[in-house]
């Protein structure tokens, strides 16, 4: 037999396929870069969003900044990891989008990045959009669709 009939629409906003903000790694632009490496050490992945105390996103912040933050010319000055903050390193380009972006618009910025942070109209942030999750609804829509 052929395959079940299921309708899979790229039509549909991001909503559904975002990860909640209580689920995803972050860290402040205050806190020690030595916090920022434990919690990237801790969860696994290689960048995480920056939140101001309001948890207004500000940039990312990943493994290779602060490595490069730490890297002297003769040898690894681990002092920094206690003295520097994330604010000082983080990267402040962002892909980000509107919690009621399309779809298509974050299948277009995540050609370039793991991750899309998903912001509300005041810059707060509300979740992730991973490439992982558009590229399993492409796929689900070219399953089903084809």
């Amino acid at each position: 037999m052929g395959k079940t009939m299921k309708q899979v629409s790229l039509d549909n906003g991001i909503e559904k396929l975002m990860i909640p903000g209580s689920k995803v790694a972050i860290v402040q632009e205050g806190n020690s870069l030595e916090h920022a490496l434990l919690v990237l050490t801790k969860s696994g992945y290689s960048a995480i969003p920056v939140l101001d105390r309001e948890y207004k996103l500000k940039g990312l912040i990943s493994m290779s900044l602060i490595l490069d933050a730490i890297l002297g010319i003769e040898k690894i000055e681990y002092e920094k990891l206690s003295e520097m903050k994330v604010e000082e390193v983080m990267n402040r380009k962002v892909a980000w989008m509107r919690e009621n972006g399309s779809f298509f618009r974050g299948l277009e910025l995540s050609i370039n990045h793991p991750f899309l942070c998903i912001v509300d109209e005041n810059n707060t942030f509300i979740g992730i959009l991973t490439r992982k999750s558009i590229l399993a609804q492409v796929h689900n829509y070219l399953k089903f669709n084809t």
